[in-house]
């Protein structure tokens, strides 16, 4: 196989060379240069109007009666009208978008929001988002997501537009950018192949700005987490081609979680280099966690029962550490105005000990008894090689505009689950859990040898074609995906020498995507369309059921979704219809699998920028109607699949006070409506509505800038179910939370 993949990637490399030589060809051309827009930063209210899309570069020529133009665009998106989104986001091989020249719902949260609410990881930003809802709680080791009511896991974000670089299990936020949000099955345009098919999370680094930064951020949490986050930025070079950004954290202490502790530590360097027609960039970061103490649980409800405490610690005494080591190098070459080649790679190697699933409460009783039914402790690791090359050309045959993309991604990744357990049936209540501590710390466990492979390929051909300046926009599109999946004997079984392989699947298809942009009354309305295909490998079975560590097989996903966005300058509205078809998972007699399929049609509505003078909106409404068809348990055909809620809601206003401008208070609601704990649908776990606050005040001591930033989450301390896994695990909600922080600009 790796021979074959060795002989495809040489294919693909001379198809790439022989296809610049076309663009190549001899020409007469002129180039008028426009000043290119840097991204929009703090606005009073007064002056915050629509930011204009971010100009680059633009050549004209003549190619034998061809007219040809190039646009390319250096830099992200500005933020809009309010600062807490962006106008658009990257959309992996098609580039940066304004989100009105997007066929898709995406939503791109900024560093400043990022700041401003204090978060930590992605579970924080997601909090805005009424499309996102939580697979695992807030205080696990891991953090997976429902994206329209499908999961996302945390294997599967993109990380600077490239799968498998992403930081695993908690993604730290503070060295990011931009985290965009894309609904809808996304594999076409990053690359690859991918489970996320509910939608995809690209990470953005944060690089160099024009103006040098030295920024000091210290923090505290509840019940005692102290921090201190170091950002840095310089710029170097005669016209600052050079850049460097630094960020550094690290903060230890007690959490929410009853007698638990965590810390959390995180280096990462961005380079850049930007001059003539090279524009490279090197990112590299280190990540760790590590708990002691206990860990929040998950549950399996087979009745109705009250949610206890957000912090309650069912398993007391258990720890675990995660780590994470990251590298990627991307680089772009102008070959000529109007064809650019780019290329990247990158290497993953994530690990992770201790008791890191497996945390599940069976035979929950209504008084709140329980049974632990076992304990794991586990040894994972995962290697992860990506890459990617291609190129990207713009021309123009009469009135139509292209915008071209031929590429190719790569991703090889190896896998390991060691572990070992012991049986306990250990009587337990969830109100007034007992310890574990003894029981966990006998448990032995080492590295162990690789228990699954992926491989992954792909070969991208697209066209964007433009009409009536821009009015009309179409984009045709197919992407050749390949998986090829190996598993193998679990390590505690392990003898010595090579292990044996236990299952093979090697699948291919052919993915299209089409999407359709049209702004029948200029640039204030954008209408939408996209069809869009997926093919994505079968998740790898986890702890707590009898068939652990079985990989299950491909499968493809389909989306259709029409959509209108209107954009009124300083404030703008976006609303999407959408049906997304993959399959369905049951567990049966303790064995997790496929079973029919799951249609999820829905409608969202979200809003962001400034409503009124001094005051921000960020938010919206989503409603998802999930059904079950073909279905080996024909009683649950016509059903609504577990963990789908039919109404969510997340609506935050900022304002401004009129007594002092740098005084801001913040609001936000977050609502779910009652979802379905089974697919059998015989009973269903509550709705629930929680409320935060904040408050941010600016000031200067000393002649040094300071934010100070208060924030109180969950504010009435309400104990719900939050939301549901794929394996029929429920999730409980996050406790009150305070969160301090004073912020110092040098």
């Amino acid at each position: 196989m790796k021979k074959k993949m060795s002989r495809i990637r040489k294919k693909v490399l001379y198809a790439l060379i022989g296809s610049s030589l076309f663009w190549h060809a001899p020409v007469v051309a002129y180039a008028e240069e426009a000043p290119e827009t840097a991204a929009v930063a703090e606005q009073t209210a007064e002056e915050q109007v629509a930011p204009s899309k971010a100009t680059a570069r633009r050549s004209v020529f003549t190619l034998e009666g061809i007219e040809v133009t190039a646009r390319r665009s250096r830099d992200l998106p500005p933020a809009y009208a309010g600062g807490q989104v962006a106008r658009g986001a990257g959309l992996g091989v098609l580039g940066n978008k304004d989100f009105m020249d997007t066929p898709f719902n995406v939503t791109s949260y900024t560093a400043q929001t990022i700041e401003d609410q204090q978060a930590e990881t992605l579970f924080d930003v997601f909090t805005n988002d009424p499309s996102v809802r939580f697979a695992t709680p807030g205080g696990q080791v891991s953090e997976n997501f429902r994206v329209r009511g499908l999961e996302v896991n945390y294997q599967y974000l993109y990380f600077n537009g490239i799968a498998g670089l992403a930081p695993h299990y908690r993604v730290p936020v503070e060295f990011l950018e931009r985290v965009e949000v894309l609904k809808g099955p996304s594999s076409f345009l990053y690359g690859g192949v991918s489970t996320s098919v509910g939608g995809a999370v690209n990470l953005v680094p944060k690089r160099a700005g024009e103006e040098d930064i030295t920024n000091f951020t210290t923090s505290y949490a509840s019940s005692s987490q102290f921090g201190g986050h170091i950002d840095i930025g310089r710029r170097f070079g005669d016209n600052k081609e050079w850049g460097i950004r630094f960020n550094g954290l690290y903060s230890d202490g007690d959490t929410t979680t009853d007698d638990q502790s965590r810390k959390r530590l995180l280096g990462a360097l961005g380079l850049d280099y930007r001059k003539d027609k090279w524009r490279l960039s090197l990112d590299a970061y280190s990540t760790e966690e590590k708990y002691d103490g206990g860990l929040i649980s998950m549950y399996d409800l087979s009745s109705y029962v009250k949610a206890p405490d957000g912090s309650i610690n069912v398993f007391k005494g258990v720890s675990g550490t995660t780590r994470n080591n990251g590298i990627l190098f991307k680089g772009e070459y102008d070959i000529q105005d109007n064809v650019t080649a780019y290329a990247g790679i990158g290497k993953l190697s994530a690990k992770a000990h201790g008791f890191i699933n497996g945390n599940h409460v069976q035979d929950l009783q209504a008084d709140g008894s329980a049974t632990l039914k076992g304990i794991f402790k586990q040894y994972f690791w995962t290697d992860t090689t990506a890459s990617e090359i291609g190129l990207r050309g713009t021309y123009q045959t009469g009135a139509v505009k292209h915008q071209v993309v031929l590429g190719a991604n790569f991703q090889d990744t190896d896998f390991s689950n060691a572990y070992t357990s012991t049986a306990l049936n250990m009587a337990t209540n969830i109100y007034n859990p007992a310890a574990v501590a003894d029981l966990y710390n006998s448990l032995k466990v080492g590295k162990g040898n690789k228990t699954a492979v992926t491989e992954l390929s792909s070969f991208l051909l697209a066209d964007t074609l433009s009409f009536d300046e821009d009015k009309v926009q179409l984009t045709l599109g197919v992407r050749r995906q390949d998986v090829k999946q190996t598993t193998y004997k679990y390590a505690s079984s392990l003898a010595t020498g090579s292990p044996a392989s236990i299952s093979t699947y090697d699948s291919d298809a052919n993915t299209p995507m089409v999407g359709l942009v049209v702004k029948p009354w200029g640039e204030a309305v954008s209408l939408y369309a996209n069809y869009i295909e997926a093919l994505s490998p079968g998740t790898v079975v986890g702890a707590g059921f009898d068939n652990i560590g079985q990989v299950l097989a491909p499968y493809k996903t389909k989306q259709r979704e029409v959509g209108a966005k209107w954009d009124k300058g300083a404030f703008a509205n976006t609303l999407a219809f959408f049906q997304i078809e993959m399959p369905s998972y049951t567990t049966t007699n303790k064995i997790y699998s496929y079973d029919g399929k799951q249609k999820n049609r829905g409608i969202e509505w979200n809003a962001f920028g400034n409503i009124a003078k001094n005051l921000r909106l960020l938010g919206g409404i989503a409603y998802t109607d999930g059904e079950l068809v073909r279905s080996n348990t024909v009683a649950n055909n016509g059903n609504t699949p577990l963990g789908v809620p039919k109404w969510t809601m997340n609506a935050g206003v900022e304002w401004d006070t009129p007594w002092n401008q740098d005084l801001s208070l913040s609001l936000r609601t977050v609502y779910t409506s009652s979802q379905y704990a089974d697919n059998s649908n015989s009973f269903r776990v509550p709705s629930w509505v929680r409320y935060d606050i904040g408050a941010r005040y600016k000031t200067v001591m000393n002649k040094i800038p300071v934010t100070y930033r208060l924030s109180v989450e969950n504010l009435f301390d309400k104990h719900y179910w939050s939301g549901y896994s794929d394996k029929s695990l429920a999730t409980l909600g996050s406790p009150r939370t305070v969160k301090l922080s004073a912020a110092m600009q040098f």
